[in-house]
């Protein structure tokens, strides 16, 4: 067996360490809530009457007290595509769960908003907060003492962070997550985006513009791109709480119905009332979060992970940073290019042998950790298979190699030789840059700052003809305690078409871009953010501002003494619709992007 890389192993050490006291805590917690917490069996009888007063034909068996009851967490609504197919799948985990002797329940409903509906919108203002909103509501779902294991059904950008979150809170259930799978390819990603920088140019019209964004999100299912939706999904199988290989299989299959139906039969066989128990806390550990970080640079996955993996890790007591993520980077090699990094797309991926092929390579080149708890029975191996249907019977094989080494490559032949996200540093702050989209010619851009607050603000410069240079474009007061920091993918037909012309054009923000930014280098996530001081507040229009992902700086060139001197420009008045003053609150008391960005896992540290 290969030994693992020294460097995945000294960072990983170095989390260990570092979170100890923290994880000792959780650990506590969760032990407490297996042997001394509430439980089904120490509710009273007009607790437990409530509790299957409507469960129909499986009445008796919840009252007995002697099977599982597994509590189902739905990210379920029809207008979002990636989550439209749950609808189904209760009645069909209720029957599976009869067949293994257990029974099930939906425990409760998270919200699920799509970020495609609202990007460049007001209500993109709520996307980051609404993983903590999707976290609270997970703990009041298995907060009635009801289960003892769980499923959670969830895909897209926040929501599975923010299940993860919750049910982390209730470490002591066995729980997997339960994908729904991408939907079928359409237009071409590449066509798509050749037709928005059309339409950003005025060459195309709005009709021209529905029509190829219609017939790229066409169906049922997640979108098809390589964002945060199907990270995550990378994720989860890295870090072993799927089925294996359950990812990216699409939703209206027999095979879907299958891996279903085996995670409800899996999950009852991993009870604390057998041999083989095993907990949620315990299968995301130090390790598990080094996977996924390993598993986001081996596919060039989303940067917004670069916030949701901190704070799904502190969920666990374990403290993670930036430079955690840089120095894995810097050693995971790219095996996988999927739009916007290449021109392939999930579906293709998975043809191509998907994430059967990248685990078997990481693990068999010493850059995955192999000994954690995974819900699968034979550990992170069983991950390096591919489920088929063969005999009518659900069953996993081997991937030689892959079957198109234009989406997916070995790790003796990678696209990079490293993972394409960076860390830098400088005097406006600490910041992540994903490059393996964007020509190595781009990766340092010094060029003078042109300084907005909001995105219209950008596109009516960029229209007018005002950005037709060498420009960093600086979008501040984007960040979570300003505005719940949007993603800000807006702007990205503009500056393609810049770029496109010949100049040379980053962004620079304290704002958010996710996994589907690409070609033009994006400096985000800036902190300290431009509320509160941080440096980026202090820039001004026509400052040489120098961004290199080759050196790792990011920094204003101006005179240290001016620089200091400076006064700092006042706020835009805070978001006051669209719902976005109820979430007050969480801007007031969210910490820094490094951390998490999550107001109540700052308010929840202050008590431990």
């Amino acid at each position: 067996m290969t030994d693992l890389h020294p460097v995945i192993a000294k960072v990983t050490d170095r989390i260990i360490k570092r979170s100890a006291p923290q994880r000792r805590k959780y650990l506590d917690l969760i032990e407490r809530g297996r042997d001394a917490g509430t439980n089904r069996t120490q509710l009273s009888c007009g607790n437990l009457a409530h509790g299957f007063a409507a469960s129909g034909e499986d009445k008796p068996v919840i009252r007995s007290g002697q099977a599982m009851n597994i509590g189902i967490v739905t990210a379920y609504n029809d207008m979002l595509s990636a989550h439209q197919p749950y609808g189904r799948y209760p009645e069909a985990i209720k029957i599976a769960a009869r067949e293994a002797g257990a029974t099930a329940q939906v425990a409760g409903g998270v919200p699920a908003m799509c970020d495609g509906v609202t990007q460049g919108q007001a209500g993109m203002d709520l996307s980051l907060f609404s993983r903590d909103t999707i976290a609270l509501a997970t703990a009041v779902a298995l907060s009635h003492a009801m289960f003892e294991g769980a499923l959670l059904l969830g895909i897209c950008d926040k929501i599975v962070p923010g299940l993860l979150i919750g049910a982390l809170r209730f470490g002591h259930l066995p729980t997997i997550l339960v994908p729904g799978g991408p939907m079928p390819s359409g237009l071409a990603n590449k066509e798509k985006v050749r037709i928005r920088q059309l339409y950003a140019e005025g060459k195309v019209g709005r009709e021209e513009l529905l029509e190829s964004e219609s017939a790229s999100y066409h169906g049922a299912g997640t979108c098809t791109f390589y964002g945060t939706a199907n990270s995550n999904q990378m994720m989860m199988e890295v870090m072993g709480l799927h089925m294996p290989c359950a990812s990216f299989v699409n939703p209206g299959t027999k095979l879907r119905s299958e891996l279903t139906r085996a995670a409800v039969h899996r999950v009852t066989a991993i009870g604390w009332d057998g041999d083989d128990y095993r907990p949620l806390g315990h299968c995301i550990d130090e390790k598990a979060i080094v996977n996924a970080i390993i598993g986001l640079m081996a596919t060039g996955g989303s940067t917004n992970h670069a916030i949701h993996l901190p704070a799904i890790a502190r969920a666990a007591g374990i403290t993670i940073d930036w430079t955690d993520f840089a120095e894995i980077s810097d050693v995971v090699p790219l095996l996988a290019r999927v739009y916007p990094n290449g021109a392939g797309d999930v579906n293709n991926f998975h043809a191509a042998g998907g994430m059967s092929v990248v685990i078997r390579e990481l693990l068999d080149n010493g850059l995955l950790h192999r000994d954690i708890l995974t819900v699968a029975r034979d550990g992170l191996t069983d991950y390096g298979k591919e489920p088929v249907i063969e005999d009518e019977a659900l069953q996993w094989r081997d991937v030689p190699a892959s079957r198109d080494l234009s989406i997916l490559r070995p790790v003796s032949d990678p696209f990079s030789p490293d993972g394409g996200m960076r860390l830098l540093a400088g005097n406006l702050g600490r910041c992540v840059m994903k490059v393996s989209a964007v020509d190595r010619e781009r990766w340092t851009i010094e060029a003078p700052a042109a300084i907005f607050h909001d995105q219209d603000d950008v596109l009516r410069a960029f229209k007018a003809g005002e950005l037709e240079r060498d420009v960093v474009v600086v979008m501040r007061f984007q960040g979570p305690r300003a505005n719940g920091m949007p993603e800000l993918h807006k702007l990205t037909p503009a500056l393609g078409v810049l770029q496109d012309r010949g100049f040379r054009v980053a962004l620079v923000t304290d704002g958010r871009m996710s996994g589907a930014s690409g070609k033009v280098p994006a400096a985000i996530h800036l902190s300290p953010e431009a509320l509160g001081g941080g440096p980026i507040a202090r820039l001004k229009d026509g400052d040489m501002v120098r961004v290199c992902a080759e050196t790792g700086v990011i920094e204003a060139l101006v005179d240290a003494a001016e620089w200091n001197a400076r006064d700092l420009p006042a706020p835009p008045p805070p978001p006051y619709d669209t719902g976005r003053e109820l979430f007050a609150l969480f801007r007031h008391h969210s910490d820094l992007a490094e951390q998490g960005a999550s107001p109540i896992l700052a308010a929840m540290e202050t008590e431990m």
